[in-house]
């Protein structure tokens, strides 16, 4: 069973003495159910779990009153096997997106506190006018991404051991053995194929093979398009389709800011709010990671985003590569890691990014000055650039230093780097070790 990082938060969650209900958002297939069930299981004697798309008739628990009293009558009814015992019993609500009334109901299961709740839920925004009354306070929201590289190793029997020997090279900006180098350098590689999707990690792990990961993230993302159908307004489905269909493209420029011009070419009059509520619905769906301009390379850098210009990255690499043309997995295989611009190394960096902060950001001037990601890390304005073998030169770093005080610290991910601090104050590191940042 791949270990994740979110089983701590759930075991830090059980042990607070005054919980909120826990609400465990993503994408489909990232591994939402399997994570709860299995923590359920293992930690509470009283186990409830119901999943509102296979079975909508328990939805009816959820109908008319929504007094704790009337919620726990209809739960003991309906599982009479189950004892409702406090800090023993947890109800696991699966899909909540499809009964908006049990997302009202959590105010008062989190002011009664007798039952543990965990829910999860893709596409939650689709019926947030079905909400009545959201609980505000009363539910904590977490996301849940794909296999960060971290975890992948710890799939792969990468020893947590070792995994900390590198972190410590990277806090230290100090070197570490070539031979380790090369294999990790190697495993980043393999995980910028394979992604982050659970069942694609475990068939890789099992088999090996690069052609059955490939059939398996074509299939997940046939299954995203189908939800589109499935659940989409009809008069949003192409649109968010063209939208979806045109992210690897619009990456793969030079320049990638998004541009709502090039979402289809054969229609007219293209524009942001015409297709503003379809990006939203990726987004939502847990599919897409926004990254927005910047005004300034400056704190309080939320202040300075620029909310109509922005890059898309896919949430998954692995996903990305499968919706590109054939080729591309012996492309990177043979090292040619600057592949369609660049736009692979960088969505993996910025998938990595976007596990540990809460917003992914760049910085451009006149596209002669483009920095992949600003970052406040520890207090510090952090350029970070993103590199492939084939190009080592650092020319927005420099400019960065030259001209902007405000950004104190800057990083440079590479292919076939060492860890080390050269003359300008620039720290470079290989690309793995993004996954410290």
């Amino acid at each position: 069973m791949l270990e994740r990082k979110i089983t701590k938060v759930l075991e830090e969650w059980k042990n607070e003495d005054k919980k909120t209900c826990l609400l465990i958002r993503g994408a489909r297939q990232v591994g939402k159910t399997f994570i709860i069930d299995d923590f359920a299981k293992k930690n509470y004697e009283n186990y409830i779990y119901i999943n509102f798309e296979l079975m909508p008739e328990y939805k009816k628990i959820f109908d008319g009153n929504l007094d704790i009293q009337t919620l726990i009558m209809k739960l003991e009814v309906t599982f009479p096997n189950i004892n409702i015992v406090p800090n023993r019993t947890i109800l696991f609500l699966d899909e909540i997106q499809s009964c908006p009334n049990a997302r009202t109901a959590l105010k008062s299961f989190a002011l009664d506190g007798r039952i543990d709740v965990i829910c999860s839920g893709s596409l939650l925004g689709l019926y947030y006018k079905e909400v009545t009354s959201y609980p505000v306070g009363y539910e904590r929201v977490v996301d849940l991404y794909p296999l960060d590289f971290e975890e992948f190793l710890w799939g792969l029997g990468i020893k947590k051991e070792m995994i900390n020997y590198v972190r410590e090279c990277f806090e230290r900006i100090k070197p570490i053995d070539e031979y380790i180098l090369k294999q990790l350098s190697e495993q980043f590689k393999m995980y910028m194929l394979v992604g982050g999707m659970p069942n694609v990690v475990n068939e890789y792990i099992r088999t090996n093979s690069l052609a059955k990961v490939l059939t398996m993230q074509k299939a997940i993302v046939e299954n995203y398009l189908l939800d589109v159908v499935k659940f989409a307004e009809t008069s949003s489905k192409q649109k968010i389709i063209n939208t979806f269909n045109s992210i690897p493209a619009q990456l793969s420029k030079r320049n990638k800011k998004f541009l709502f011009s090039e979402i289809n070419e054969d229609e007219e009059n293209v524009g942001e709010r015409k297709y503003t509520s379809a990006m939203e619905w990726l987004k939502d769906a847990g599919i897409i990671n926004f990254c927005y301009n910047l005004s300034e390379p400056a704190l309080p850098l939320i202040s300075n985003i620029r909310l109509n210009c922005f890059k898309v990255y896919m949430r998954d690499t692995g996903l990305l590569i499968s919706m590109l043309e054939e080729g591309t997995q012996k492309a990177i295989l043979d090292d040619d890691l600057y592949i369609n611009q660049g736009a692979l190394l960088e969505n993996v960096c910025a998938e990595e990014i976007a596990t540990r902060h809460s917003r992914l950001m760049y910085f451009e001037r006149k596209s002669t000055l483009e920095i992949d990601f600003i970052l406040n890390i520890d207090g510090k304005v952090t350029a970070i650039e993103v590199k492939s073998g084939k190009n080592k030169q650092a020319k927005s770093l420099k400019s960065i230093i030259q001209n902007y005080k405000t950004v104190t610290r800057y990083m440079k991910f590479e292919n076939e780097c060492n860890v080390y601090k050269d003359k300008e104050n620039i720290e470079h590191y290989p690309l793995f070790m993004i996954m410290f940042i």
